[in-house]
């Protein structure tokens, strides 16, 4: 009997290890060089190409000389969102992180498997497969730019995916489809008309990339914020652990019919910060209506 209980204690211990290290975390160190920014910046470009990703914008967010943000997509995202449309929208984008890191350039990516249960939540089961080849893609994309790592991280503990699929940082606070409603235009045309003229006038909005989902009247645009409310502002303040969370940015507004909206902040930054502590969190406290008065700028 005691040879029994300690049989099934040790695969009691292997099942709960497996459980836990199966949790879904934010993102995915993918590699790191000893290669110089820009150098990694062109490796980067090419490998994400090769491997069959669009590549939809690039920038330098929060104006910081050490990081660098390609946003990509791949033909299996978007065959996903055309399944289901509406809010799946903000699945089209996908962000690659370059962050400079003592001698070393972190190459770090939104985790594909987290963003989908966020995002398609019950409905990820039917695109499952589809999104796990988009991160078999990136992993090949990897080997291209430096030391292959594949380890995920932005959080210490991972969540499983009803975890991620109803996720809210606490009581009170929202969820994914608690959007904010930023403006509702006469139609779905004349919405990316303005949102168009709107961030091509620059200031504190800046146009990273805007996609349009074929078939579909959806078109999911990256914004850059500056100014004194902007990513120079929030993102040293949120973004204080290693590695960093440089693939965070940039913020998206949705064009969904003839409405544009954006995820609530507190949910936003949240799903990429899930460890943000609550002293932390109270120093942004204005951040979440802060970029959405941006937002707004972008689509009135």
């Amino acid at each position: 009997m005691r040879r029994f209980s300690s049989i099934a204690l040790i695969f009691l211990v292997l099942f709960l290890g497996m459980g836990m290290s199966q949790g879904l975390k934010p993102y995915t160190m993918g590699a790191v060089s000893t290669e110089g920014l820009d150098l990694v910046k062109g490796k980067t470009s090419q490998a994400l190409t090769t491997a069959g990703f669009t590549i939809l914008g690039e920038y330098q967010p929060a104006i910081d000389e050490k990081r660098y943000v390609y946003v990509v997509n791949a033909p299996e995202m978007i065959e996903a969102i055309q399944e289901f449309g509406e809010l799946t929208g903000f699945a089209a984008a996908l962000r690659v992180g370059l962050t400079v890191s003592g001698d070393l350039v972190e190459v770090s990516y939104t985790n594909p498997i987290f963003l989908g249960n966020a995002y398609f939540q019950k409905k990820f089961s039917k695109v499952e497969a589809k999104f796990m080849a988009v991160d078999e893609k990136l992993q090949n994309a990897m080997a291209e730019i430096g030391t292959v790592k594949n380890t995920a991280f932005g959080m210490e503990e991972g969540l499983s995916p009803k975890e991620v699929g109803k996720y809210h940082y606490m009581f009170g606070m929202e969820y994914f489809d608690d959007m904010v409603e930023l403006t509702e235009f006469s139609s779905y045309e004349v919405g990316k008309s303005i949102i168009k003229s709107k961030l091509s006038k620059g200031g504190d909005t800046k146009k990273v990339f805007a996609y349009e989902i074929p078939g579909q009247d959806l078109m999911l645009y990256g914004v850059a914020l500056s100014g004194e409310t902007g990513e120079e502002h929030f993102l040293p303040i949120i973004d204080i652990g290693t590695p960093k969370h440089t693939a965070f940015l940039p913020y998206e507004i949705l064009l969904m019919g003839n409405q544009a909206i954006m995820m609530h902040g507190r949910y936003r930054i949240a799903l990429a910060f899930p460890d943000l502590t609550m002293t932390t969190f109270s120093k942004i406290m204005s951040t979440p209506g802060n970029i959405e008065d941006l937002m707004r700028s972008v689509t009135e």
